[in-house]
């Protein structure tokens, strides 16, 4: 029987698998998943951890990177060569851009910098990951809508994309190289904020709640405001497939990069060479 949406918030026993070396670390989250009605196994080196995929068959797996005998990444490369598709939510030590962006093309769902851990808030990061919900509770989204708010100089960027993790990467990166960024997670929230904001340039994913991102590409490219119309868009594409990659630039799209191949650097260099920079 599938399982309910809200029976993970009803105590249903939905399998943790904590791979840490930090015994008081690993027992803390452990005790928690633990009272929240979640069954837990821990692993303290990625190579018990992988082991332990295999005979525990979890539901969610929270990783650390830095471990003894098989770090992190090794761990997830050996998932992703497996075709395994198990959420992963990674135990960051640094947080930096460069060990963020190499874990999302291993395949990693989401992220926490241990020198934050707060419990509680993985609990709900878990949970939200369970749900499959497309919001996340990651901490980094309020201090996006606060610098937005407060106006920074630059060149205006708006990222239209609903994966949190993606976001915040390509969000710091960004405003890392002088660009003042605006974001929306849905294609109703970009349509309204394409004309608000006036971009130079609009990063514009396909897949997307509310509206799709052939839909707000239409609309931007009927757009009233010649200068909102005529902005140059850069497609995210989530499998590469020169189909969608062709109406894409047939609906008026200027480029396009596969996430799955493309790095923040890269993005950054299209802008500039788009917008001559």
């Amino acid at each position: 029987m599938p399982i309910k949406k809200n029976e993970i918030f009803e105590g249903a026993n939905n399998k943790i698998l904590i791979i840490e070396d930090e015994d008081a670390l690993a027992s803390v989250l452990s005790s928690k998943f633990k009272l929240e009605g979640f069954e837990v196994a821990v692993g303290a080196n990625g190579e018990e951890g992988l082991n332990k995929i295999q005979s525990f068959k979890p539901d969610l797996i929270l990783l650390d990177i830095v471990m003894p005998k098989m770090n992190g990444y090794e761990v997830l490369e050996s998932l992703q060569k497996s075709n395994n598709k198990i959420p992963i939510i990674v135990i960051s030590n640094s947080g930096q851009d460069v060990e963020l962006e190499k874990i999302k093309n291993l395949g990693a769902i989401d992220y926490i910098i241990k020198t934050q851990i707060n419990p509680g808030e993985v609990i709900k990061k878990a949970r939200n990951v369970l749900n499959g919900r497309a919001e996340s509770d990651n901490q980094t989204e309020e201090k996006i809508d606060q610098e937005e708010e407060g106006g920074a100089g630059g060149t205006k960027v708006l990222l239209v994309e609903d994966d949190s993790f993606l976001r915040d990467i390509c969000y710091k990166k960004l405003k890392k190289e002088g660009f003042n960024v605006a974001v929306a997670v849905n294609g109703e929230e970009a349509v309204k904020k394409v004309g608000e904001f006036n971009p130079a340039i609009v990063l514009l994913d396909i897949i997307l709640p509310a509206m799709d991102g052939f839909e707000v590409l239409k609309e931007i490219r009927a757009h009233k405001n010649r200068l909102v119309k005529n902005v140059p868009v850069i497609m995210l594409t989530n499998l590469g497939q020169e189909e969608d990659n062709k109406k894409a630039l047939a609906l008026g799209a200027n480029d396009y990069l596969v996430k799955a191949h493309f790095t923040t650097e890269e993005i950054i260099n299209k802008i500039k060479s788009r917008l001559g920079l």
